[in-house]
């Protein structure tokens, strides 16, 4: 069973910056319950296919470049997480937000991504 940090770690490193979409598959198995709910501001959508499906839409549509990178420190409770990121090349994001995640039976069960809209 995965502790909420390291769930946080596998969205947005092995589920989100995974261009591969058989290793993003395989952490998407790993990381989420079979009925996750992923909100996002384009709307809600629910299990892994769906997630799959909005990970590798918003990668297929920014360049090799992009990438996610943590923005802060991780927040962590018993069955909740949060961890606040940014988007974009290395050194010039264009996107930031942060994600947060509640966690059943050592899973993610939902997901939400909440973006940042001007200083």
């Amino acid at each position: 069973m995965a502790e909420v940090r390291e769930l946080l770690d596998a969205n947005l490193n092995r589920v989100f910056n995974t261009r591969d979409a058989v290793a993003r598959r395989r952490a998407i198995r790993e990381t989420y319950t079979d009925d996750v709910t992923f909100t996002d501001p384009e709307g809600t959508v629910q299990g892994h296919d769906a997630l799959d499906e909005r990970a590798a839409a918003l990668l297929a549509r920014t360049p090799d470049t992009f990438e996610f990178v943590e923005d802060g420190p991780r927040y962590v409770g018993a069955d909740a997480g949060a961890l606040a990121w940014r988007f974009g090349p290395p050194d010039a994001p264009v996107a930031r937000g942060i994600d947060v995640i509640t966690v059943r039976d050592g899973l993610i069960s939902e997901l939400r991504t909440m973006l940042t809209h001007g200083d």
